[in-house]
């Protein structure tokens, strides 16, 4: 069998995570740390693309990993107009997109471009895979009771989409011919409805839709929300902190560390307790509403992501949603590899890529 090299490259707000792939199996890790203080001199995040190229060229260069054996580079797809699933090959208008950033401003938005940047000197195929502006949505989940507000799609389309193939691959069934619910469990937390290999409805977790999380609010009833906006006493930034990042189980208990609230329980914090059940309920909620999406023909639930790891989260889903399908547990985010698959399926032809156009 070949061998086949691929490096993913996963940029985050004060890091970039860099990995080299043999196949399938991972050889190489480094996280190459960039100082807050010198990525706060840049106004923009693309600002930063020569300083992060430079940090990650040396850090490869420093772990003598040679680029030239490389067969495909792969990025972290960022806020891209609304695609469908799958590996994408990077072109030029992928690249003058992220420049231009219309979506909004995201780390992984350098992703595509430092991939094509370093995969262009090597005459190589550069990728993203599944980013978070994947879009497959039914047009009747998209409607709401405002013509003017819409529903949008933007989830954890990556690590969902690698998990489904994993719980497929484990059910020996196509992908394609399965009804899966795939709950993933992070700072934030979204619920995707798949379909036939189509994510047709999942809730908007960075817009305040959905359960809460450790650090996001959830939905919120709009009445005491509007009346709250217009008394005068936020700005629309700290209304927006409150939906994302100071709320869920931030505003309620201080602290999104599932495994220091778990330690605060475990010594008879009641409050910690509820306030963490709550979350629990409301994730096993928005399982159940996703049910009704398939008419309950579900094959199996799927729950994933950080939260996935402690006991008493899926425990306290599980009672609640296992009546509808078994469920299924795979713990975990693991962005590196589900990159550097992506990649490698095509490079051993088992999925085309996709063009961005």
């Amino acid at each position: 069998m070949k061998k086949y090299k691929i490096l993913a490259i996963n940029p985050g707000s004060t890091s970039t995570k860099l990995a080299i792939y043999e196949n399938e199996k991972q050889i190489f890790e480094v996280s190459v740390r960039h100082d807050v203080k010198e990525i706060a001199r840049f106004e923009h995040i693309i600002d930063q693309y020569d300083f992060r190229m430079e940090s990650i060229l040396s850090a490869l260069k420093d772990s003598k990993i040679e680029l030239s054996s490389l067969n495909a580079v792969v990025g972290r797809g960022g806020m891209l107009k609304p695609i469908e699933g799958g590996t994408y090959e990077v072109n030029d208008t992928m690249v003058d997109y992220m420049k231009h950033y219309p979506r909004g401003e995201h780390a992984s938005n350098l992703g595509c471009m430092i991939a094509k940047q370093i995969a262009d000197q090597y005459q190589i195929p550069s990728f993203i895979v599944d980013p978070v502006a994947v879009d497959e949505m039914e047009d009747i989940a998209r409607f709401t009771g405002m013509p003017e507000i819409n529903r949008m799609s933007l989830f954890h389309a990556l690590n969902q989409k690698a998990v489904a193939l994993k719980a497929s691959a484990d059910l020996k069934k196509k992908y394609q011919d399965l009804n899966l619910i795939i709950a993933h469990l992070g700072g934030g937390i979204s619920v995707g409805v798949h379909h036939h290999g189509r994510v047709i409805d999942v809730n908007n977790a960075l817009d305040g839709d959905g359960p809460m999380s450790p650090e996001r609010s959830g939905s919120v009833p709009l009445g005491p929300l509007y009346k709250m906006i217009f008394t005068g006493k936020y700005t629309l930034k700290e209304i927006q902190r409150k939906n994302y990042g100071q709320g869920g189980l931030v505003a309620y208990l201080g602290t999104n560390n599932g495994q220091e609230i778990e330690n605060r329980i475990n010594q008879g914090d009641q409050k910690a307790k509820f306030i963490y059940e709550v979350m629990c309920y409301q994730i096993a909620k928005e399982i159940g509403s996703c049910s009704t999406v398939l008419k309950g023909n579900v094959d199996a639930i799927i729950i994933t992501g950080g939260l996935a790891y402690s006991k008493m989260t899926v425990d306290l889903i599980k009672e609640r949603v296992e009546f509808i399908a078994p469920v299924l547990i795979y713990p975990g985010e693991d962005e590196m590899e589900a990159l550097a698959l992506g990649a490698y399926r095509v490079l051993i032809g088992s999925e085309k890529a996709k063009e961005y156009k």
